[in-house]
């Protein structure tokens, strides 16, 4: 096990790590935390139950350093959890929900003996009914956990069985809170709001009868009908005025507390008729970073909330107004702080696909080779399996549905680098079948197909340049990953004998004199002619890689300055 170690993991409560509520867009006042100490067994497939092995801290992951446990789930292992509860008195009600926000990769849960249900997934949400066996008094779950990692064309994301370079220590079981909610017969279970800033009105779509409750009114909304609710003196939200309308919903005896935010997202033209990015209907400039959102100690769990914002709040500091969340999908709570701190997301979808030909990934875009990625080419793309095809668009679905309400949520980007990529042109109509409020990369970095609202190359051993494209061509350009300049800090590294960068700079000196040269003689001229965003590889260091503005340990700022050299375009 690493020995590195965030500040944040250094103070964990390992009794009741991540006590907050996970869900701020749809918040109520009971709830039970289930997170903290569990019993946990590794077993091979096939082989008897022989009892638990000890205790592991949940929600981190047996091959985290905070889940106490440092061991790896492997392919043909099953992971075993077990853990008591007592409800407090009064906190049963009709209807017994049990949450988790994310167990990787599939699972079958049990609740005093009887089986409640399975889910296959490893970065989404997902809920049981489990009224007709939770009671009060002692209860007990068990789960049992299994993940192929790179061994199926699963969804995995940066995780390999084989890290190195780009690819991440796997993880596998629950990594995201676990909790319990008791709600009465008549409740709510899902809101859908859509702001349209040229109405002047928020779009409020229920999932069952109730009143909204906002600016001291009380209006009443029918199930799953969309009702239009005027903003009085509406403020705009964006990055430098991230303004937050709170709002909440009655459904009989059931209350929640949720928020939202009036801004548009679209593709439009300057004045100089350069197709360009929109916010609230003006040329707006994405000055981003690439998040992976790993963690020395967590890997893909934050050892605290304080950590995630740390992250955010620091790189709006930097001057960045924008986060590309990177081949993961955050808990919820990430999100909420990205709205409330005036950060823009590009939200990855997570990669799968059987094993990747690495001349397509890595050979053919570098000699300006486009694939198309329909059915003749499923193989080379990774994506012969129908199963595998069928199951990535369920998986999308989930998180479109998952993050509908994040206000800082600007664009979808359903295929990254080739990475398992098919259809691409398919998955921007079936995302716009769901979400027109957003727009979409749908091919981020090569394989472009054409579609999308974007222009995407990504650009790290060769000068930054505007990529050629055809005269009709009305997609914005965005640059969405360059720079990735390393250097590793001593005493703040994951592997010393192992360290990967595009371009090493042997000081802290060199590194700071490159970076600021990148952005004023590279970056802001081709956002002068027509630059919409520009993605720089990346917010931290992660594992071999030692390319971040931070440490992984998040302890040393690389990059202490920038210079203010993009602005809105």
């Amino acid at each position: 096990m690493n020995h590195l170690l965030t500040r944040w993991g250094k103070a964990q409560d390992r009794a009741a790590p991540l006590p907050e509520y996970p869900r701020p867009q749809f918040q109520r006042a009971d709830w039970l935390n289930l997170n903290g100490p569990w019993d946990y067994a590794i077993y091979r497939q096939g082989e008897p139950f022989g009892g638990y092995q000890g205790e592991i801290a949940v929600p981190f992951s047996p091959e985290a350093r905070l889940s106490g446990v440092g061991r790896s789930l492997q392919p043909d292992e099953t992971l075993y959890y077990r853990r008591e509860f007592t409800p407090a008195d009064g906190f049963l009600k009709h209807t017994t929900l049990l949450h988790f926000g994310a167990v990787d990769h599939a699972c079958r849960v049990r609740l005093n003996g009887q089986e409640i249900g399975a889910h296959a997934g490893g970065y989404t949400p997902f809920s049981f009914d489990v009224s007709r066996c939770v009671r009060e008094g002692v209860n007990e779950i068990r789960l049992e956990v299994t993940d192929p990692t790179d061994t199926s064309w699963a969804g995995r994301g940066k995780q390999s069985g084989k890290p190195g370079g780009i690819w991440y220590t796997a993880q596998s079981g629950i990594w995201q809170t676990v909790w319990l909610e008791s709600l009465p017969a008549r409740h709510l279970s899902r809101v859908r709001m859509e702001p349209d800033i040229d109405a002047g009105v928020i779009k409020i779509t229920p999932s069952d009868d109730c009143y909204a409750i906002f600016q001291e009114r009380k209006a009443a909304l029918r199930a799953r009908e969309t009702m239009e609710i005027p903003v009085r003196d509406m403020r705009l939200w964006s990055p430098e005025d991230p303004y937050l309308y709170d709002i909440a919903f009655e459904c009989g005896e059931d209350f929640v507390r949720s928020y939202f935010g009036m801004r548009k997202f679209s593709l439009g033209k300057d004045e100089a008729g350069t197709p360009r990015l929109m916010l609230n209907n003006a040329p707006y400039f994405h000055n981003g970073l690439l998040d992976q959102g790993y963690w020395p100690d967590g890997l893909l769990t934050a050892p605290s909330d304080e950590a995630l914002l740390y992250d955010i709040r620091t790189c709006k500091a930097l001057g960045f107004n924008m986060l590309r969340k990177h081949i993961k999908i955050e808990p919820l709570r990430w999100y909420y702080h990205c709205d409330r701190e005036g950060m823009l997301v590009w939200q990855d979808m997570v990669n799968g696909g059987a094993k990747y030909d690495f001349g397509v990934i890595g050979v053919l875009p570098f000699l300006g080779v486009r694939l198309n990625d329909g059915p003749k080419n499923y193989r080379r793309f990774g994506r012969e399996s129908e199963e595998g095809r069928a199951q990535y668009y369920e998986d999308l679905e989930c998180m479109l549905e998952h993050l509908e309400n994040c206000v800082g949520l600007a664009m979808w980007v359903p295929f990254n680098e080739g990475w398992g990529q098919f259809d691409a042109n398919k998955a921007v109509e079936f995302i716009r079948a769901r979400d027109i409020s957003r727009t979409v990369d749908h091919a981020s970095g090569w394989h472009d197909q054409g579609g999308g609202d974007c222009v995407s190359p990504h650009i790290y051993f060769t000068k930054l340049k505007a990529p050629k494209r055809g005269k009709d061509d009305n997609r914005a350009l965005v640059l969405s990953e360059f720079g990735g300049y390393s250097h590793a800090v001593e005493g703040h590294v994951w592997n010393p004998g192992k360290v990967f960068g595009y371009r090493v700079y042997k000081s802290l000196g060199a590194l700071r004199e490159a970076y600021a040269k990148l952005y004023a003689k590279q970056v802001k001229p081709l956002t002068d002619a027509g630059l919409s965003a520009a993605v720089y590889t990346q917010v931290s260091d992660v594992e071999d890689e030692v390319n971040g503005l931070m440490t992984y340990d998040r302890e040393v700022l690389k990059i202490l300055k920038i210079e203010k050299t993009v602005d809105k375009a």
